[in-house]
């Protein structure tokens, strides 16, 4: 028995570090955080950044549950560069790429913020994607006037 653990022993150190070097097989987001609004009862704005899994995914609702709503949208220059807001009721995730909610570009709307939530404070988001799965992450509030997280 202690020969056969010898000989395997630089098989299972081989594939504890080969396990090491694969990318994850589920879509991780990273820095989420929420910009409360300037004037109380208007809708605050949400950031992220969206790593694609081993295969596609599809982003299909993001919850915050300090919200009444949230919704996805995307900013974008208009005729004569006036900026347009879109609703977005699906987002891709592609396999192996990033998908960034930015200021300027897609976003969240928090609609009905609880006025509980305060600078420094967290609301939990919930992002649902097309298959069914979910995960949750915590978002920091920054003030209105702050600026963004690095």
């Amino acid at each position: 028995m202690r020969r056969l653990l010898m000989r395997m022993a630089p098989v299972m150190c081989a594939a504890a570090m080969l396990t090491g070097c694969l990318k994850a097989e589920t879509v991780e987001t990273e820095d989420p955080w929420v910009r409360l609004p300037a004037v109380a009862g208007r809708p605050a704005s949400g950031y992220f950044k969206m790593h694609g899994a081993g295969k596609d995914a599809v982003l299909i609702n993001v919850a915050a549950d300090l919200a009444v709503r949230t919704e996805m949208h995307e900013s974008m220059k208009g005729p004569g560069g006036t900026m347009t807001m879109t609703p977005l009721t699906r987002v891709a995730v592609p396999a192996r790429s990033d998908v960034v909610f930015a200021p300027g570009g897609r976003h969240l709307m928090l609609f009905g913020v609880n006025p509980a939530l305060k600078p420094g404070g967290a609301t939990i988001l919930t992002f649902t994607f097309s298959d069914g799965s979910r995960m949750q992450r915590k978002a920091w509030a920054i003030a209105a006037g702050d600026p963004a997280p690095k």
